[in-house]
This record gives structure tokens, C-alpha cells and sequence, in this order.
């Protein structure tokens, strides 16, 4: 078995003029392994990243113009293997500043989500389904919660899962 290949994405989060607490996810490009995904910013670290959180910044500035200066990061979280890709993906939790206005790398980002967490919590949001993908045995159930016309399922679901009840209880001051 190869062994995994190391990742890092941003888990960028702002308070917005209302002072709801809002996540910024991007819509992956069509290509590549998670290809029209939904997804945090990030990507494979690079040998010229010194740390995972190096390459969790870079990715960010690299795919939506988010500038290393407008993020503190409020905590590590929880590391996370995919299901079928073999990346090991370092999540890091940041307390953002957003830019005036999103620049896409658009070889990798198709869009870019600005999401309230509240809405993550609405009924009917949070389902699941069955699916069968390339690369897997056989058929299994996903969960995933629908933004709009998306799916935000995978790693980033077990990303963001875990996390809405640690944000909603106020674990750190964002």
C-alpha cells in the first residue's frame, strides 16, 4: 500500500457585519481527483512548505487570493484520511479577515461558497444517500449537507461535521 500523501487545507471562518459566523468553502475546477467537489482551500504540500500549515496557507492564497496577513489561526483540527484517494488532509481552523473581493485560481476553483454556519443547521439541509463511486467495491450511504445545488460530502463533511457543534457552543472566540 503507497503511503498517504500529506495535505493541509484552511477551515476559513468571519463574523459578517450581522456578526453571524460565516465559512468559506470553494467548488472545486471539474478536474483532478475531487474534481466539482465542494471543498475547504488547500492542496498537497509542496517540498518548499516547512510545516502542513504552511501548505494550508499557501493553497488559500494560491486558489482564492486569501493573503497569509489576513489569517489567525485559532486551532488544529483533527487530521483526516480519505476514503479513497489516499491523501492525509491537516485541517487548521482561521479566524479570517476577507479580501475585498475573491480571486480564483481558475485551473482548480469554480466558486467560491460563503456560507452561514447557522444555515448549516437548518432542517432538511443534513441528508444522506446512496452512492457508488469509481475505485469503490460497492454502493454506500453518504451523508452530506446540500448547499443550494451542491453536496458538501467526504472529507470536508468529516471536516465540518464534527466542528458545527464546537462552533455553535463557542469553543474559541471567533
Amino acid at each position: 500500500m503507497p503511503a498517504p500523501i500529506e495535505a493541509a487545507v484552511l477551515v476559513p471562518l468571519y463574523r459578517d457585519a450581522d456578526n453571524a459566523l460565516r465559512m468559506i468553502l470553494i467548488v472545486r475546477g471539474p478536474d483532478g481527483p475531487h474534481g466539482s467537489q465542494i471543498g475547504f482551500p488547500g492542496g498537497v504540500r509542496e517540498p518548499e512548505d516547512e510545516t502542513l500549515l504552511h501548505t494550508a496557507l499557501r493553497e488559500a492564497y494560491e486558489e482564492i487570493g486569501l493573503p497569509p496577513a489576513n489569517v489567525e489561526i485559532v486551532a488544529d483540527l483533527e487530521t483526516i484520511d480519505t476514503m479513497s484517494t489516499g491523501f492525509t488532509i491537516a485541517p487548521y481552523l482561521g479566524r479570517i479577515i476577507p479580501p475585498p473581493r475573491w480571486v480564483l485560481q481558475e485551473t482548480e476553483v469554480a466558486d467560491v461558497l460563503d456560507v452561514r454556519v447557522e444555515d448549516l443547521l437548518v432542517p432538511g439541509i443534513h441528508a444522506s444517500r446512496m452512492a457508488h463511486f469509481e475505485g469503490w467495491p460497492a454502493p454506500r450511504e453518504i451523508s452530506f449537507y446540500r448547499l443550494g445545488p451542491h453536496e458538501l460530502w467526504g472529507a470536508t463533511y468529516r471536516i465540518v461535521q464534527p466542528l458545527l457543534p464546537r462552533l455553535i457552543d463557542a469553543e474559541w472566540d471567533l
